[in-house]
């Protein structure tokens, strides 16, 4: 134990101590009015033990901290411990925080039980060494809380060493139980636990008993030491539960078992984005024109921001036209979206509608791509992560329209069960008319959004449309030009003007105006209503410029005189229009061409040559230059008869093959 220290007046005046004088002179009254040198009941041990008298010049009395109230003591005895505390240096703290962290960790780790016997030995410390704080000697007050915590005062001491140095927040960690109970296991071969592992631990997930009884099998051949089947199983479990949902189930269920991403919606507005799928009804409807009936499949586009549905369209299938005239309502009601949530299926990734997005899953997208509906408009598109429905906020109203819609009671004979085996008794009794299905869907998408009561937290009890409503008349909302409306109403193709006669081919028919004949053997863009081809087509180019409305031309008949006298006439006018054009462009006739164009060049003189070549002949003497120039002309004279001889022998031979085509 350290030694006791002892305080003069001026000290204890000089700490600041709570509930004590400020000046040693009211100290040393304060002294004498309690009696601290007097030996009562109060102080039963030695009075020396608690002052003694100054040594040195001035003489006076020093006293140690049991003399003083009980709030200056406490706030004296904590001040003596943070001095008799040596500062760590930084190696030591590091070492303090990792052994007080592996404490907590320790404990946290622990049961219950064992918890409640470190919360238990806590007080019971607690209680000694306040007691011993208070004034009361350190072996009475260790004996006084053993006896209140029903243990042993060896047992306080003990806890005591345990905790040591550890600062007294931390002493719970500090206190708790160092055993877990009994670590021993049944011997096991590690090639039966392997065995067991592989054959429990796959996607046919076979039932445990059965694995045990062809590992005990196993074992009886090759002389493996295996436990019960009990004790196994336990082994097994001690797996976590994410490696045996991947071992048995696979990764998709896997990734359910990790929690999905809460997104707050809050920050949208109306129409800021948009998400759309499509969901087949599970009824049968009679549709014009099929021989079987057919489950209708609803393309639809959702408002993120308040949930409500804001246009959709039934087809047979999901088709890119159904989905082009979805968004054309969507636009043309509301207005256009800034972004938009689309799934990754061949119609929405459709040319027609995203076509030069440069991230679409299924296609590649091409140079000579034209630009889709939503491109040119310019909404954003996202893809929705592919088989994963809670990327598409839309699937939970399909859901509910799954209930509201499909079992409708005008629809009794119709519905066909979501499953193979929860087919209803009057499965394909009736197929409901198109019309009748139409009118249901529209009263049920109606009722989905106006339904009050709605738990979303931006909802708070209103319906989709009260809140989408609210915000949509707050928000700068996008409108469509009269031009734009086009866009969607036609469908665009990427398609080659024929270098011949200037068509476009498409679809079976050909289409033409004489603005195509400027743009042979180059790819433009049609658009064009699927659902009216003989109306024509309008033509553009791959930038986006507008080129002119090509009509369609039918294929007359063989033998029909009135259309081929039509398309004569037709053809005649173009052609007297386009002469017509040049001569507007031809100002200026070829006799006015033939006077302006100035004189030809002069040719040039011969210059006189300074340099003459001699004509020397053989045999002695020579010959004169006349003599040679005679000879030369000679020998041209001779050319010119033969070459006339042979003209006329031409000629004779010409007018004997013409008697003979005659006579043929």
């Amino acid at each position: 134990m350290s030694e006791r220290r002892f305080y003069t007046p001026a000290d204890l005046a000089a700490m600041g101590l709570p509930d004590m004088p400020a000046t040693d002179r009211a100290i040393q009254l304060m002294a004498d009015r309690g009696g601290w040198r007097r030996p009562d009941a109060e102080f039963p041990h030695h009075p020396n033990g608690f002052w003694r008298k100054r040594a040195g010049r001035g003489g006076g009395f020093e006293y140690t901290s049991d003399v003083l109230p009980m709030r200056p003591r406490l706030a004296l005895i904590h001040r003596e411990q943070r001095a008799a505390t040596p500062t760590p240096t930084p190696r030591d703290a590091l070492k303090d925080d990792l052994r007080i962290s592996s404490m907590w960790t320790h404990y946290n780790g622990l049961s219950n039980r064992l918890k409640a016997k470190a919360r238990a030995a806590l007080e019971a410390l607690a209680a000694a060494e306040d007691l011993a704080a208070s004034g009361t000697d350190r072996t009475s007050a260790y004996m006084l809380a053993a006896t209140g915590a029903g243990v042993s005062v060896r047992t306080l001491y003990n806890w005591r060493d345990q905790v040591g140095s550890t600062p007294r927040q931390h002493w719970l960690a500090a206190l708790a139980p160092r055993y877990s109970g009994r670590k021993t296991e049944a011997d096991c071969s590690p090639e039966a636990l392997a065995f067991i592992k592989a054959d429990y631990l796959r996607r046919e997930k076979p039932n445990f008993s059965d694995c045990y009884r062809r590992l005990a099998r196993a074992a009886a051949e090759h002389e493996w030491t295996i436990p019960s089947e009990r004790t196994l199983q336990r082994r097994i479990e001690k797996l976590s539960e994410a490696q045996k949902v991947l071992a048995r189930d696979g990764a998709e269920a896997l990734a359910r078992l990790y929690p999905a991403q809460e997104r707050d919606k809050s920050t949208l507005h109306a129409l800021e984005c948009v998400n759309a799928d499509g969901h087949k009804f599970d009824v049968f409807v009679a549709w014009p024109g099929e021989k079987t009936p057919v489950r209708p499949m609803l393309v639809a586009f959702q408002d993120v921001h308040s949930g409500m549905i804001v246009s959709w369209r039934l087809d047979r299938a999901e088709t890119a036209h159904a989905v082009l005239l979805a968004f054309g309502d969507l636009v043309e009601t509301w207005g256009i979206p800034e972004q938009a949530v689309l799934d990754n299926g061949r119609s929405f990734a459709s040319k027609w509608l995203s076509g030069g997005v440069g991230n679409r899953y299924r296609f590649k997208v091409k140079a000579d791509e034209p630009d889709g509906v939503m491109t040119t408009m310019g909404v954003q598109i996202h893809w929705a992560t592919p088989y994963h429905g809670q990327s598409k906020p839309i699937e939970r109203a399909f859901k509910d329209m799954a209930q509201s819609i499909a079992k409708d009671p005008r629809f009794a004979g119709a519905y066909t069960g979501n499953k193979v085996d929860a087919k209803p008794e009057n499965y394909g009794s009736k197929a409901v008319p198109l019309d009748l299905f139409e009118r249901v869907v529209a009263e049920g998408i109606a009722e989905h959004n106006t339904r009050v009561g709605r738990r979303s937290s931006i909802c708070n009890g209103q319906s989709f449309e009260q809140v989408f409503l609210a915000s949509y008349q707050a928000s700068l909302i996008r409108r469509a030009s009269v031009e734009q409306r086009q866009l969607w109403l036609l469908a665009a193709e990427g398609v080659s003007v024929r270098k011949q006669d200037g068509t476009i081919h498409l679809f079976g028919n050909r289409y033409w105006t004489d603005a195509l004949t400027d743009l042979r053997s180059t790819k433009v863009v049609a658009r064009f209503d699927p659902d009216a081809l003989a109306d024509g087509v309008h033509v553009y180019r791959l930038d986006g410029t507008y080129v002119a409305h090509a009509e369609c031309i039918e294929a007359a008949g063989f033998l029909d005189v009135t259309a081929a006298r039509t398309h004569a006439a037709a053809r005649k006018a173009w052609l007297k229009a386009e002469k017509a054009k040049l001569e507007a462009e031809l100002t200026m006739s070829l006799g006015r061409i033939t006077s302006l164009m100035p004189s030809g060049p002069k040719p040039a003189e011969a210059p006189e040559t300074k340099v003459v070549r001699p004509v020397f002949r053989r045999g002695g003497g020579g010959g004169s230059l006349a003599a040679a120039v005679a000879q030369q002309e000679e020998f041209e004279r001779s050319q010119s008869e033969t070459l006339a001889q042979l003209g006329r022998g031409l000629h004779a031979l010409r007018l004997v093959q013409n008697d003979d085509d005659a006579a043929g």
